[in-house]
């Protein structure tokens, strides 16, 4: 039994809020970098300059890439020979966040409740997802959602008489709804199979997984291939002023399902996909 203090969970979530902001995962910044040489449209080329600078310059004043710093989503993969010491393992995750976004001097764009509409000034309560799993240590994610790109997000509850070229037609037809609307390029987060509710965590968790990283089943890691040459050929291009290059990567994350049923969700992040990560 190894013991972890609520006070380091705490301090290493304040600081991946503040690092996710800053600093883009470096395979999405590198896809960036060479989807700019890529696109073929001029206005295109020219946005993915501009995208660029915005990088660059939040790297060297660590200053937020984007105005919207997100609605903070925490994974944790807890070992379940750890024992967490000092504190409530909640309070402490908000705590990290409240004090990163504060620290930070990132915008709090959370509210207490959806229709009252108060702000609760810290960017707390965080999403958290947690995964109990073998071993004495626990994996961090912190990954700030934008809503520019969430609210262009859908989930279809298909038969399983659908077909391939269905799931892709769904995704790509969010897409082309969502437009210029989640600041293209894109990042899609595709989840298939669960319930209703296991199958939107499913594209979560496929939006923040390394845009480097295929799905390991060379099936859907076709698919992902097909949906995002499908997504590319609707020309809305950066930033929307048209061009070859709408979407940088489609990931999937699949999980069984029941006979009567295929819910496939979409899950829409900006060219500013941010995660970090961290082990205590």
């Amino acid at each position: 039994m190894r013991e972890i203090s609520a006070a380091d969970i705490t301090a290493k979530i304040r600081e991946l809020c503040i690092q996710a902001n800053a600093v883009l995962p470096a395979s999405l910044e590198q896809c960036i970098r060479e989807s700019g040489e890529k696109e073929q449209s001029e206005a295109g080329k020219s946005v993915f300059l501009d995208l660029c600078a915005n990088l660059d310059a939040a790297r060297e004043t660590g200053l937020p890439i984007c105005q919207d710093t997100g609605m903070a989503v925490i994974f944790l993969r807890i070992g379940q020979d750890v024992h967490i010491t000092g504190g409530d393992l909640r309070e402490a995750v908000n705590a990290g966040v409240a004090a990163g976004y504060l620290d930070g001097y990132l915008r709090c764009s959370v509210v207490g409740d959806p229709l009252e509409r108060v702000n609760t000034g810290n960017n707390t309560p965080a999403v958290l997802h947690i995964d109990i799993v073998p071993g004495e240590q626990i994996e961090i994610d912190v990954c700030p959602k934008g809503f520019g790109s969430e609210n262009m997000s859908a989930l279809r509850m298909f038969t399983p008489a659908a077909s391939e070229d269905d799931i892709v037609g769904f995704v790509r037809d969010t897409i082309a709804h969502a437009g210029s609307n989640p600041c293209p390029p894109i990042v899609v987060g595709v989840g298939i199979g669960g319930d209703f509710e296991q199958c939107a965590f499913l594209a979560k968790k496929a939006l923040c997984r390394d845009i480097a990283v295929r799905n390991a089943k060379p099936l859907y890691a076709a698919l992902e291939q097909k949906m995002l040459d499908a997504v590319n050929a609707l020309g809305i291009g950066p930033q929307g002023f048209g061009g070859t290059v709408t979407a940088l990567a489609v990931n999937i994350e699949q999980a069984p399902t029941h006979i009567a049923g295929l819910p496939v969700s979409v899950n829409v992040g900006c060219h500013v996909t941010r995660h970090a990560s961290a082990v205590i």
